[in-house]
């Protein structure tokens, strides 16, 4: 199995990695089928480590080999990585401003005034934020077809898998407050895992990409990294911290989650 998917093409390896990451998003958002609801200690624990690891993610899986990939190119290994890293922030930005949603645990919708529904907006905060993920998926792999040294598979690997980590919380950020709204424990279930059914999407995008413009991939290896951070700071960080007696708990699994993704891509990479 194993040699079989690393001679798989990169698009197809994105593909799979991608749908690992949206069914471990598809677990999470099945704790709304448990009797009790997980704490909201427990809950900005979960958020906390998914910063933590997307943090390191977004270092060590993408940001590290994009400075490395540029510096055999006709511009200082840094202006790739920078221009990338803040593009990939503006992206979210703008989309943040655009397209209406609404964060689990806020009553006010942002982006451009509509009359969706609470539970369309609640999903597509979610949506909005697991593109980055999936695209970040998608270039790792892309980038391992060019053979490069700072671009393994083991690395790809260890970011699907950090990723889908931070997915379980996400899930549950969404089952669970459509649950408290009325929603069916199967409804709330649904509208949670489809908010990561963009990722195959977005990891097969990604890899194509990479796959036609090699010049480009340290910039879409840092644009990458620049979307994530971007979420991490705009969303997830600010809601671990969601309670009081809660927030070293938080700080102590971003800790954590950081170490854990680490460990996954200096081990397999």
């Amino acid at each position: 199995m194993g040699e079989w998917f690393a001679n798989c093409d990169p698009v197809v390896q994105a593909f799979l990695a991608t749908l690992f990451t949206w069914l471990v998003t598809a677990l999470g958002a099945a704790v709304v089928f448990l009797a009790k609801a997980p704490s909201r200690k427990l809950l900005d624990a979960m958020l906390g480590m998914a910063a933590g690891v997307m943090i390191a993610a977004s270092y060590w899986s993408l940001l590290a080999p994009a400075i490395e990939m540029a510096e055999d190119g006709p511009l200082p290994a840094w202006i790739p990585a920078t221009v990338g890293f803040l593009a990939g922030g503006a992206f979210l930005w703008l989309i943040d401003k655009l397209l209406p949603h609404l964060h689990p645990g806020t009553t006010k919708p942002e982006g451009v005034h509509t009359a969706w529904r609470r539970t369309t907006l609640l999903v597509l905060a979610i949506t909005l934020h697991n593109f980055p993920e999936g695209l970040a998926i998608g270039v790792a792999f892309g980038a391992v077809a060019y053979g490069l040294e700072s671009a393994t598979l083991g690395a790809a690997i260890a970011l699907a898998i950090g990723i889908g980590l931070q997915n379980f919380p996400e899930g549950t950020a969404v089952s669970m407050p459509l649950r408290r709204d009325g929603f069916s424990r199967f409804k709330a279930f649904a509208y949670g895992q489809a908010s990561a059914m963009v990722e195959p999407v977005a990891g097969v995008l990604g890899a194509a990409a990479v796959g036609l413009a090699q010049p480009l991939l340290p910039y879409a290896l840092a644009f990458a990294a620049g979307a994530m951070i971007y979420v991490v700071v705009e969303e997830l960080i600010p809601e671990s911290q969601g309670s009081e007696e809660a927030t070293d708990v938080a700080t102590i699994s971003a800790m954590a989650g950081f170490a854990v993704m680490m460990v996954l891509d200096v081990a397999l990479g």
